[in-house]
């Protein structure tokens, strides 16, 4: 873990460039279903500005970072009218996961260009091959955290789609605490989230390397 400034904002132009694109995809792909609330609200759009929330976008990963914990955070949540999807619960499932597919996506986007040049191992400097790294690290960590199952993160949207009544009703009770309710996990359960987020990181990174014949 490197703390010298131009490695600080190298770290926070792939958080703020990977939280806008997973927000980006939660709002096409509901245009894409029939819901206009994300582009009438001026969501679709590439504009940081429009999708950073100033604690979970920058601090929290930053922060992380620091410590040498696994990064995660996430974005002002994407307007979404439930009503006016096809599927109603499916088409919010789809919503939901395009976030963390997105942030797969360039996670192993970026694994397969710095394998393939090299630059995953240093063959053009320590700059690209810190760049990649992180590319691959800081996205599966926003990936893993977005598909944590509690309101209003990805994946309790997935959850509301296969569940039952019993469950849709209590995640439909604690969506309004949700934020607050992840933010006291991490405060209590932080080191139980990133042995979690370790793990799973560790597994796809494994993936990938057998994508690649290593």
């Amino acid at each position: 873990m490197n703390t010298n400034p131009g490695y600080l904002i190298i770290i926070l132009a792939i958080i703020v460039g990977s939280v806008i694109l997973h927000e980006l995809s939660h709002g096409v792909v509901a245009y894409l279903l029939g819901d206009r609330t994300a582009k009438d609200a001026g969501r679709l759009t590439l504009n940081p500005f429009k999708h950073i929330d100033p604690f979970m976008s920058i601090m929290v990963p930053v922060i992380l970072y620091i410590l040498r914990a696994p990064v995660f955070g996430g974005a002002k949540p994407v307007p979404v009218n439930y009503h006016n999807l096809k599927w109603r619960e499916w088409g919010m499932a789809l919503v939901a996961i395009a976030g963390p597919l997105t942030n797969f996506l360039l996670s192993l986007i970026a694994f397969l260009v710095g394998h393939f040049s090299g630059l995953l191992y240093g063959s053009g400097g320590e700059v690209p091959r810190f760049i990649f790294t992180e590319l691959v690290y800081i996205n599966l960590g926003f990936m893993i955290f977005n598909l944590i199952p509690i309101p209003p993160l990805d994946g309790s949207r997935v959850l509301f789609a296969i569940s039952p009544d019993v469950v849709r009703e209590f995640l439909a009770k604690i969506e309004q605490f949700g934020v607050v309710l992840v933010y006291i996990l991490i405060l209590l359960f932080g080191e139980v989230f990133s042995s979690i987020m370790l793990g799973g990181m560790d597994g796809i990174i494994r993936f990938f390397y057998a994508l690649v014949g290593r």
